[in-house]
């Protein structure tokens, strides 16, 4: 089946929502693929308490239905699946959804498929993400105040998060599997001189501990001896970096070494004209709620001006 739409949107978190709801008030009708994770990463979180708006708190799958109501009640249309591949060498677009299960073509095209975060996976984390396992300090490290936590990961994030993480708990402790830390030196002293931060090098996370639905700590394998243990903590921050979902792509768009989509100045227009990108795709830096909204909102604004020239 081939259908043309006037704008297509890839992916449903924050940032893919809000362009749906600025695009749909425009009377531009848009289409909205929802991805592999509908909702986004916002949807593994249990709590928000720093998205406007919701004084008390909202669930993370809640605001992302409420988003996604907003917009269909100006008109966007929703589809289940992923994209698998773009077509962008020529106007419309050809999106292939489902390695082919459907085809539809577009005048202009919103990406915001988002990054995703690298996990450990061990045994027990899969299940205890937004109960005890998170990969935002920003996010949730306001629930573990006077916990003891554990921050995973070598580089500057990683530092960052539980320099960060210190200002709530009781005791950060950072797991690394290497004996040297990847982190710039001024983000290793900074971490260094925090006398809340504990340190384990040279150590393999081994599964995440939990007990009646509530991380208990963290098992470790010591690389030199063998021998395996558990640190006690009540949260396990994962801090080993993001994925961004570009792969389906096909190197079609100019991006980063790290494969995030690069935007020309303050605008959310890629390299090619008529195709947008917002949220965590692009953004390699604050990866929040509200920012990736904030540019959902650029996006949908830019497409609709895009698709004025052409008229």
């Amino acid at each position: 089946m081939e259908t043309s739409y006037r704008v297509m949107i890839l992916g449903t978190g924050p940032a893919g929502l809000t362009a749906a709801i600025y695009a749909a008030r425009a009377f531009l009708a848009p289409m909205v693929i929802d991805g592999n994770e509908p909702g986004g990463q916002l949807t593994l979180t249990s709590e928000v308490e720093n998205f406007p708006g919701f004084p008390t708190a909202i669930q993370g799958p809640d605001l992302m239905d409420q988003m996604r109501d907003q917009a269909k009640r100006f008109g966007a249309t929703f589809k289940t699946g992923a994209v698998t591949a773009v077509d962008l060498s020529h106007r419309p677009f050809k999106v292939t959804v489902d390695d082919g299960a459907e085809t539809f073509f577009a005048e202009s095209l919103i990406v915001s498929t988002g990054a995703s975060a690298k996990m450990l996976e061990i045994p027990g984390e899969s299940e205890m993400v937004g109960h005890g396992i998170s990969t935002c300090a920003t996010c949730d490290g306001f629930f573990y105040r006077d916990k003891k936590i554990v921050a995973v990961g070598g580089g500057d994030s990683a530092m960052e998060e539980a320099t960060f993480l210190t200002r709530f708990a009781s005791e950060v402790t950072i797991v690394h599997r290497r004996s040297q830390l990847r982190a710039s030196k001024v983000m290793q002293d900074r971490a260094r001189k925090n006398e809340k931060i504990r340190w384990e090098l040279d150590v393999t996370p081994v599964s995440v501990v939990h007990r009646q639905g509530q991380v208990v700590g963290l098992e470790v394998r010591d690389n030199k001896t063998g021998v395996v243990r558990t640190i006690s903590a009540e949260g396990v921050f994962v801090a080993i970096g993001h994925r961004p979902n570009t792969d389906f792509l096909n190197h079609q768009l100019d991006m980063d070494e790290l494969g995030y989509i690069r935007t020309a100045g303050v605008t959310s227009q890629t390299n090619v004209p008529g195709v947008f990108a917002c949220g965590d795709v692009m953004d390699r830096r604050y990866r929040q709620a509200i920012t990736a909204a904030g540019s959902g909102c650029k996006a949908a604004m830019d497409c609709e001006k895009y698709l004025e020239t052409l008229e």
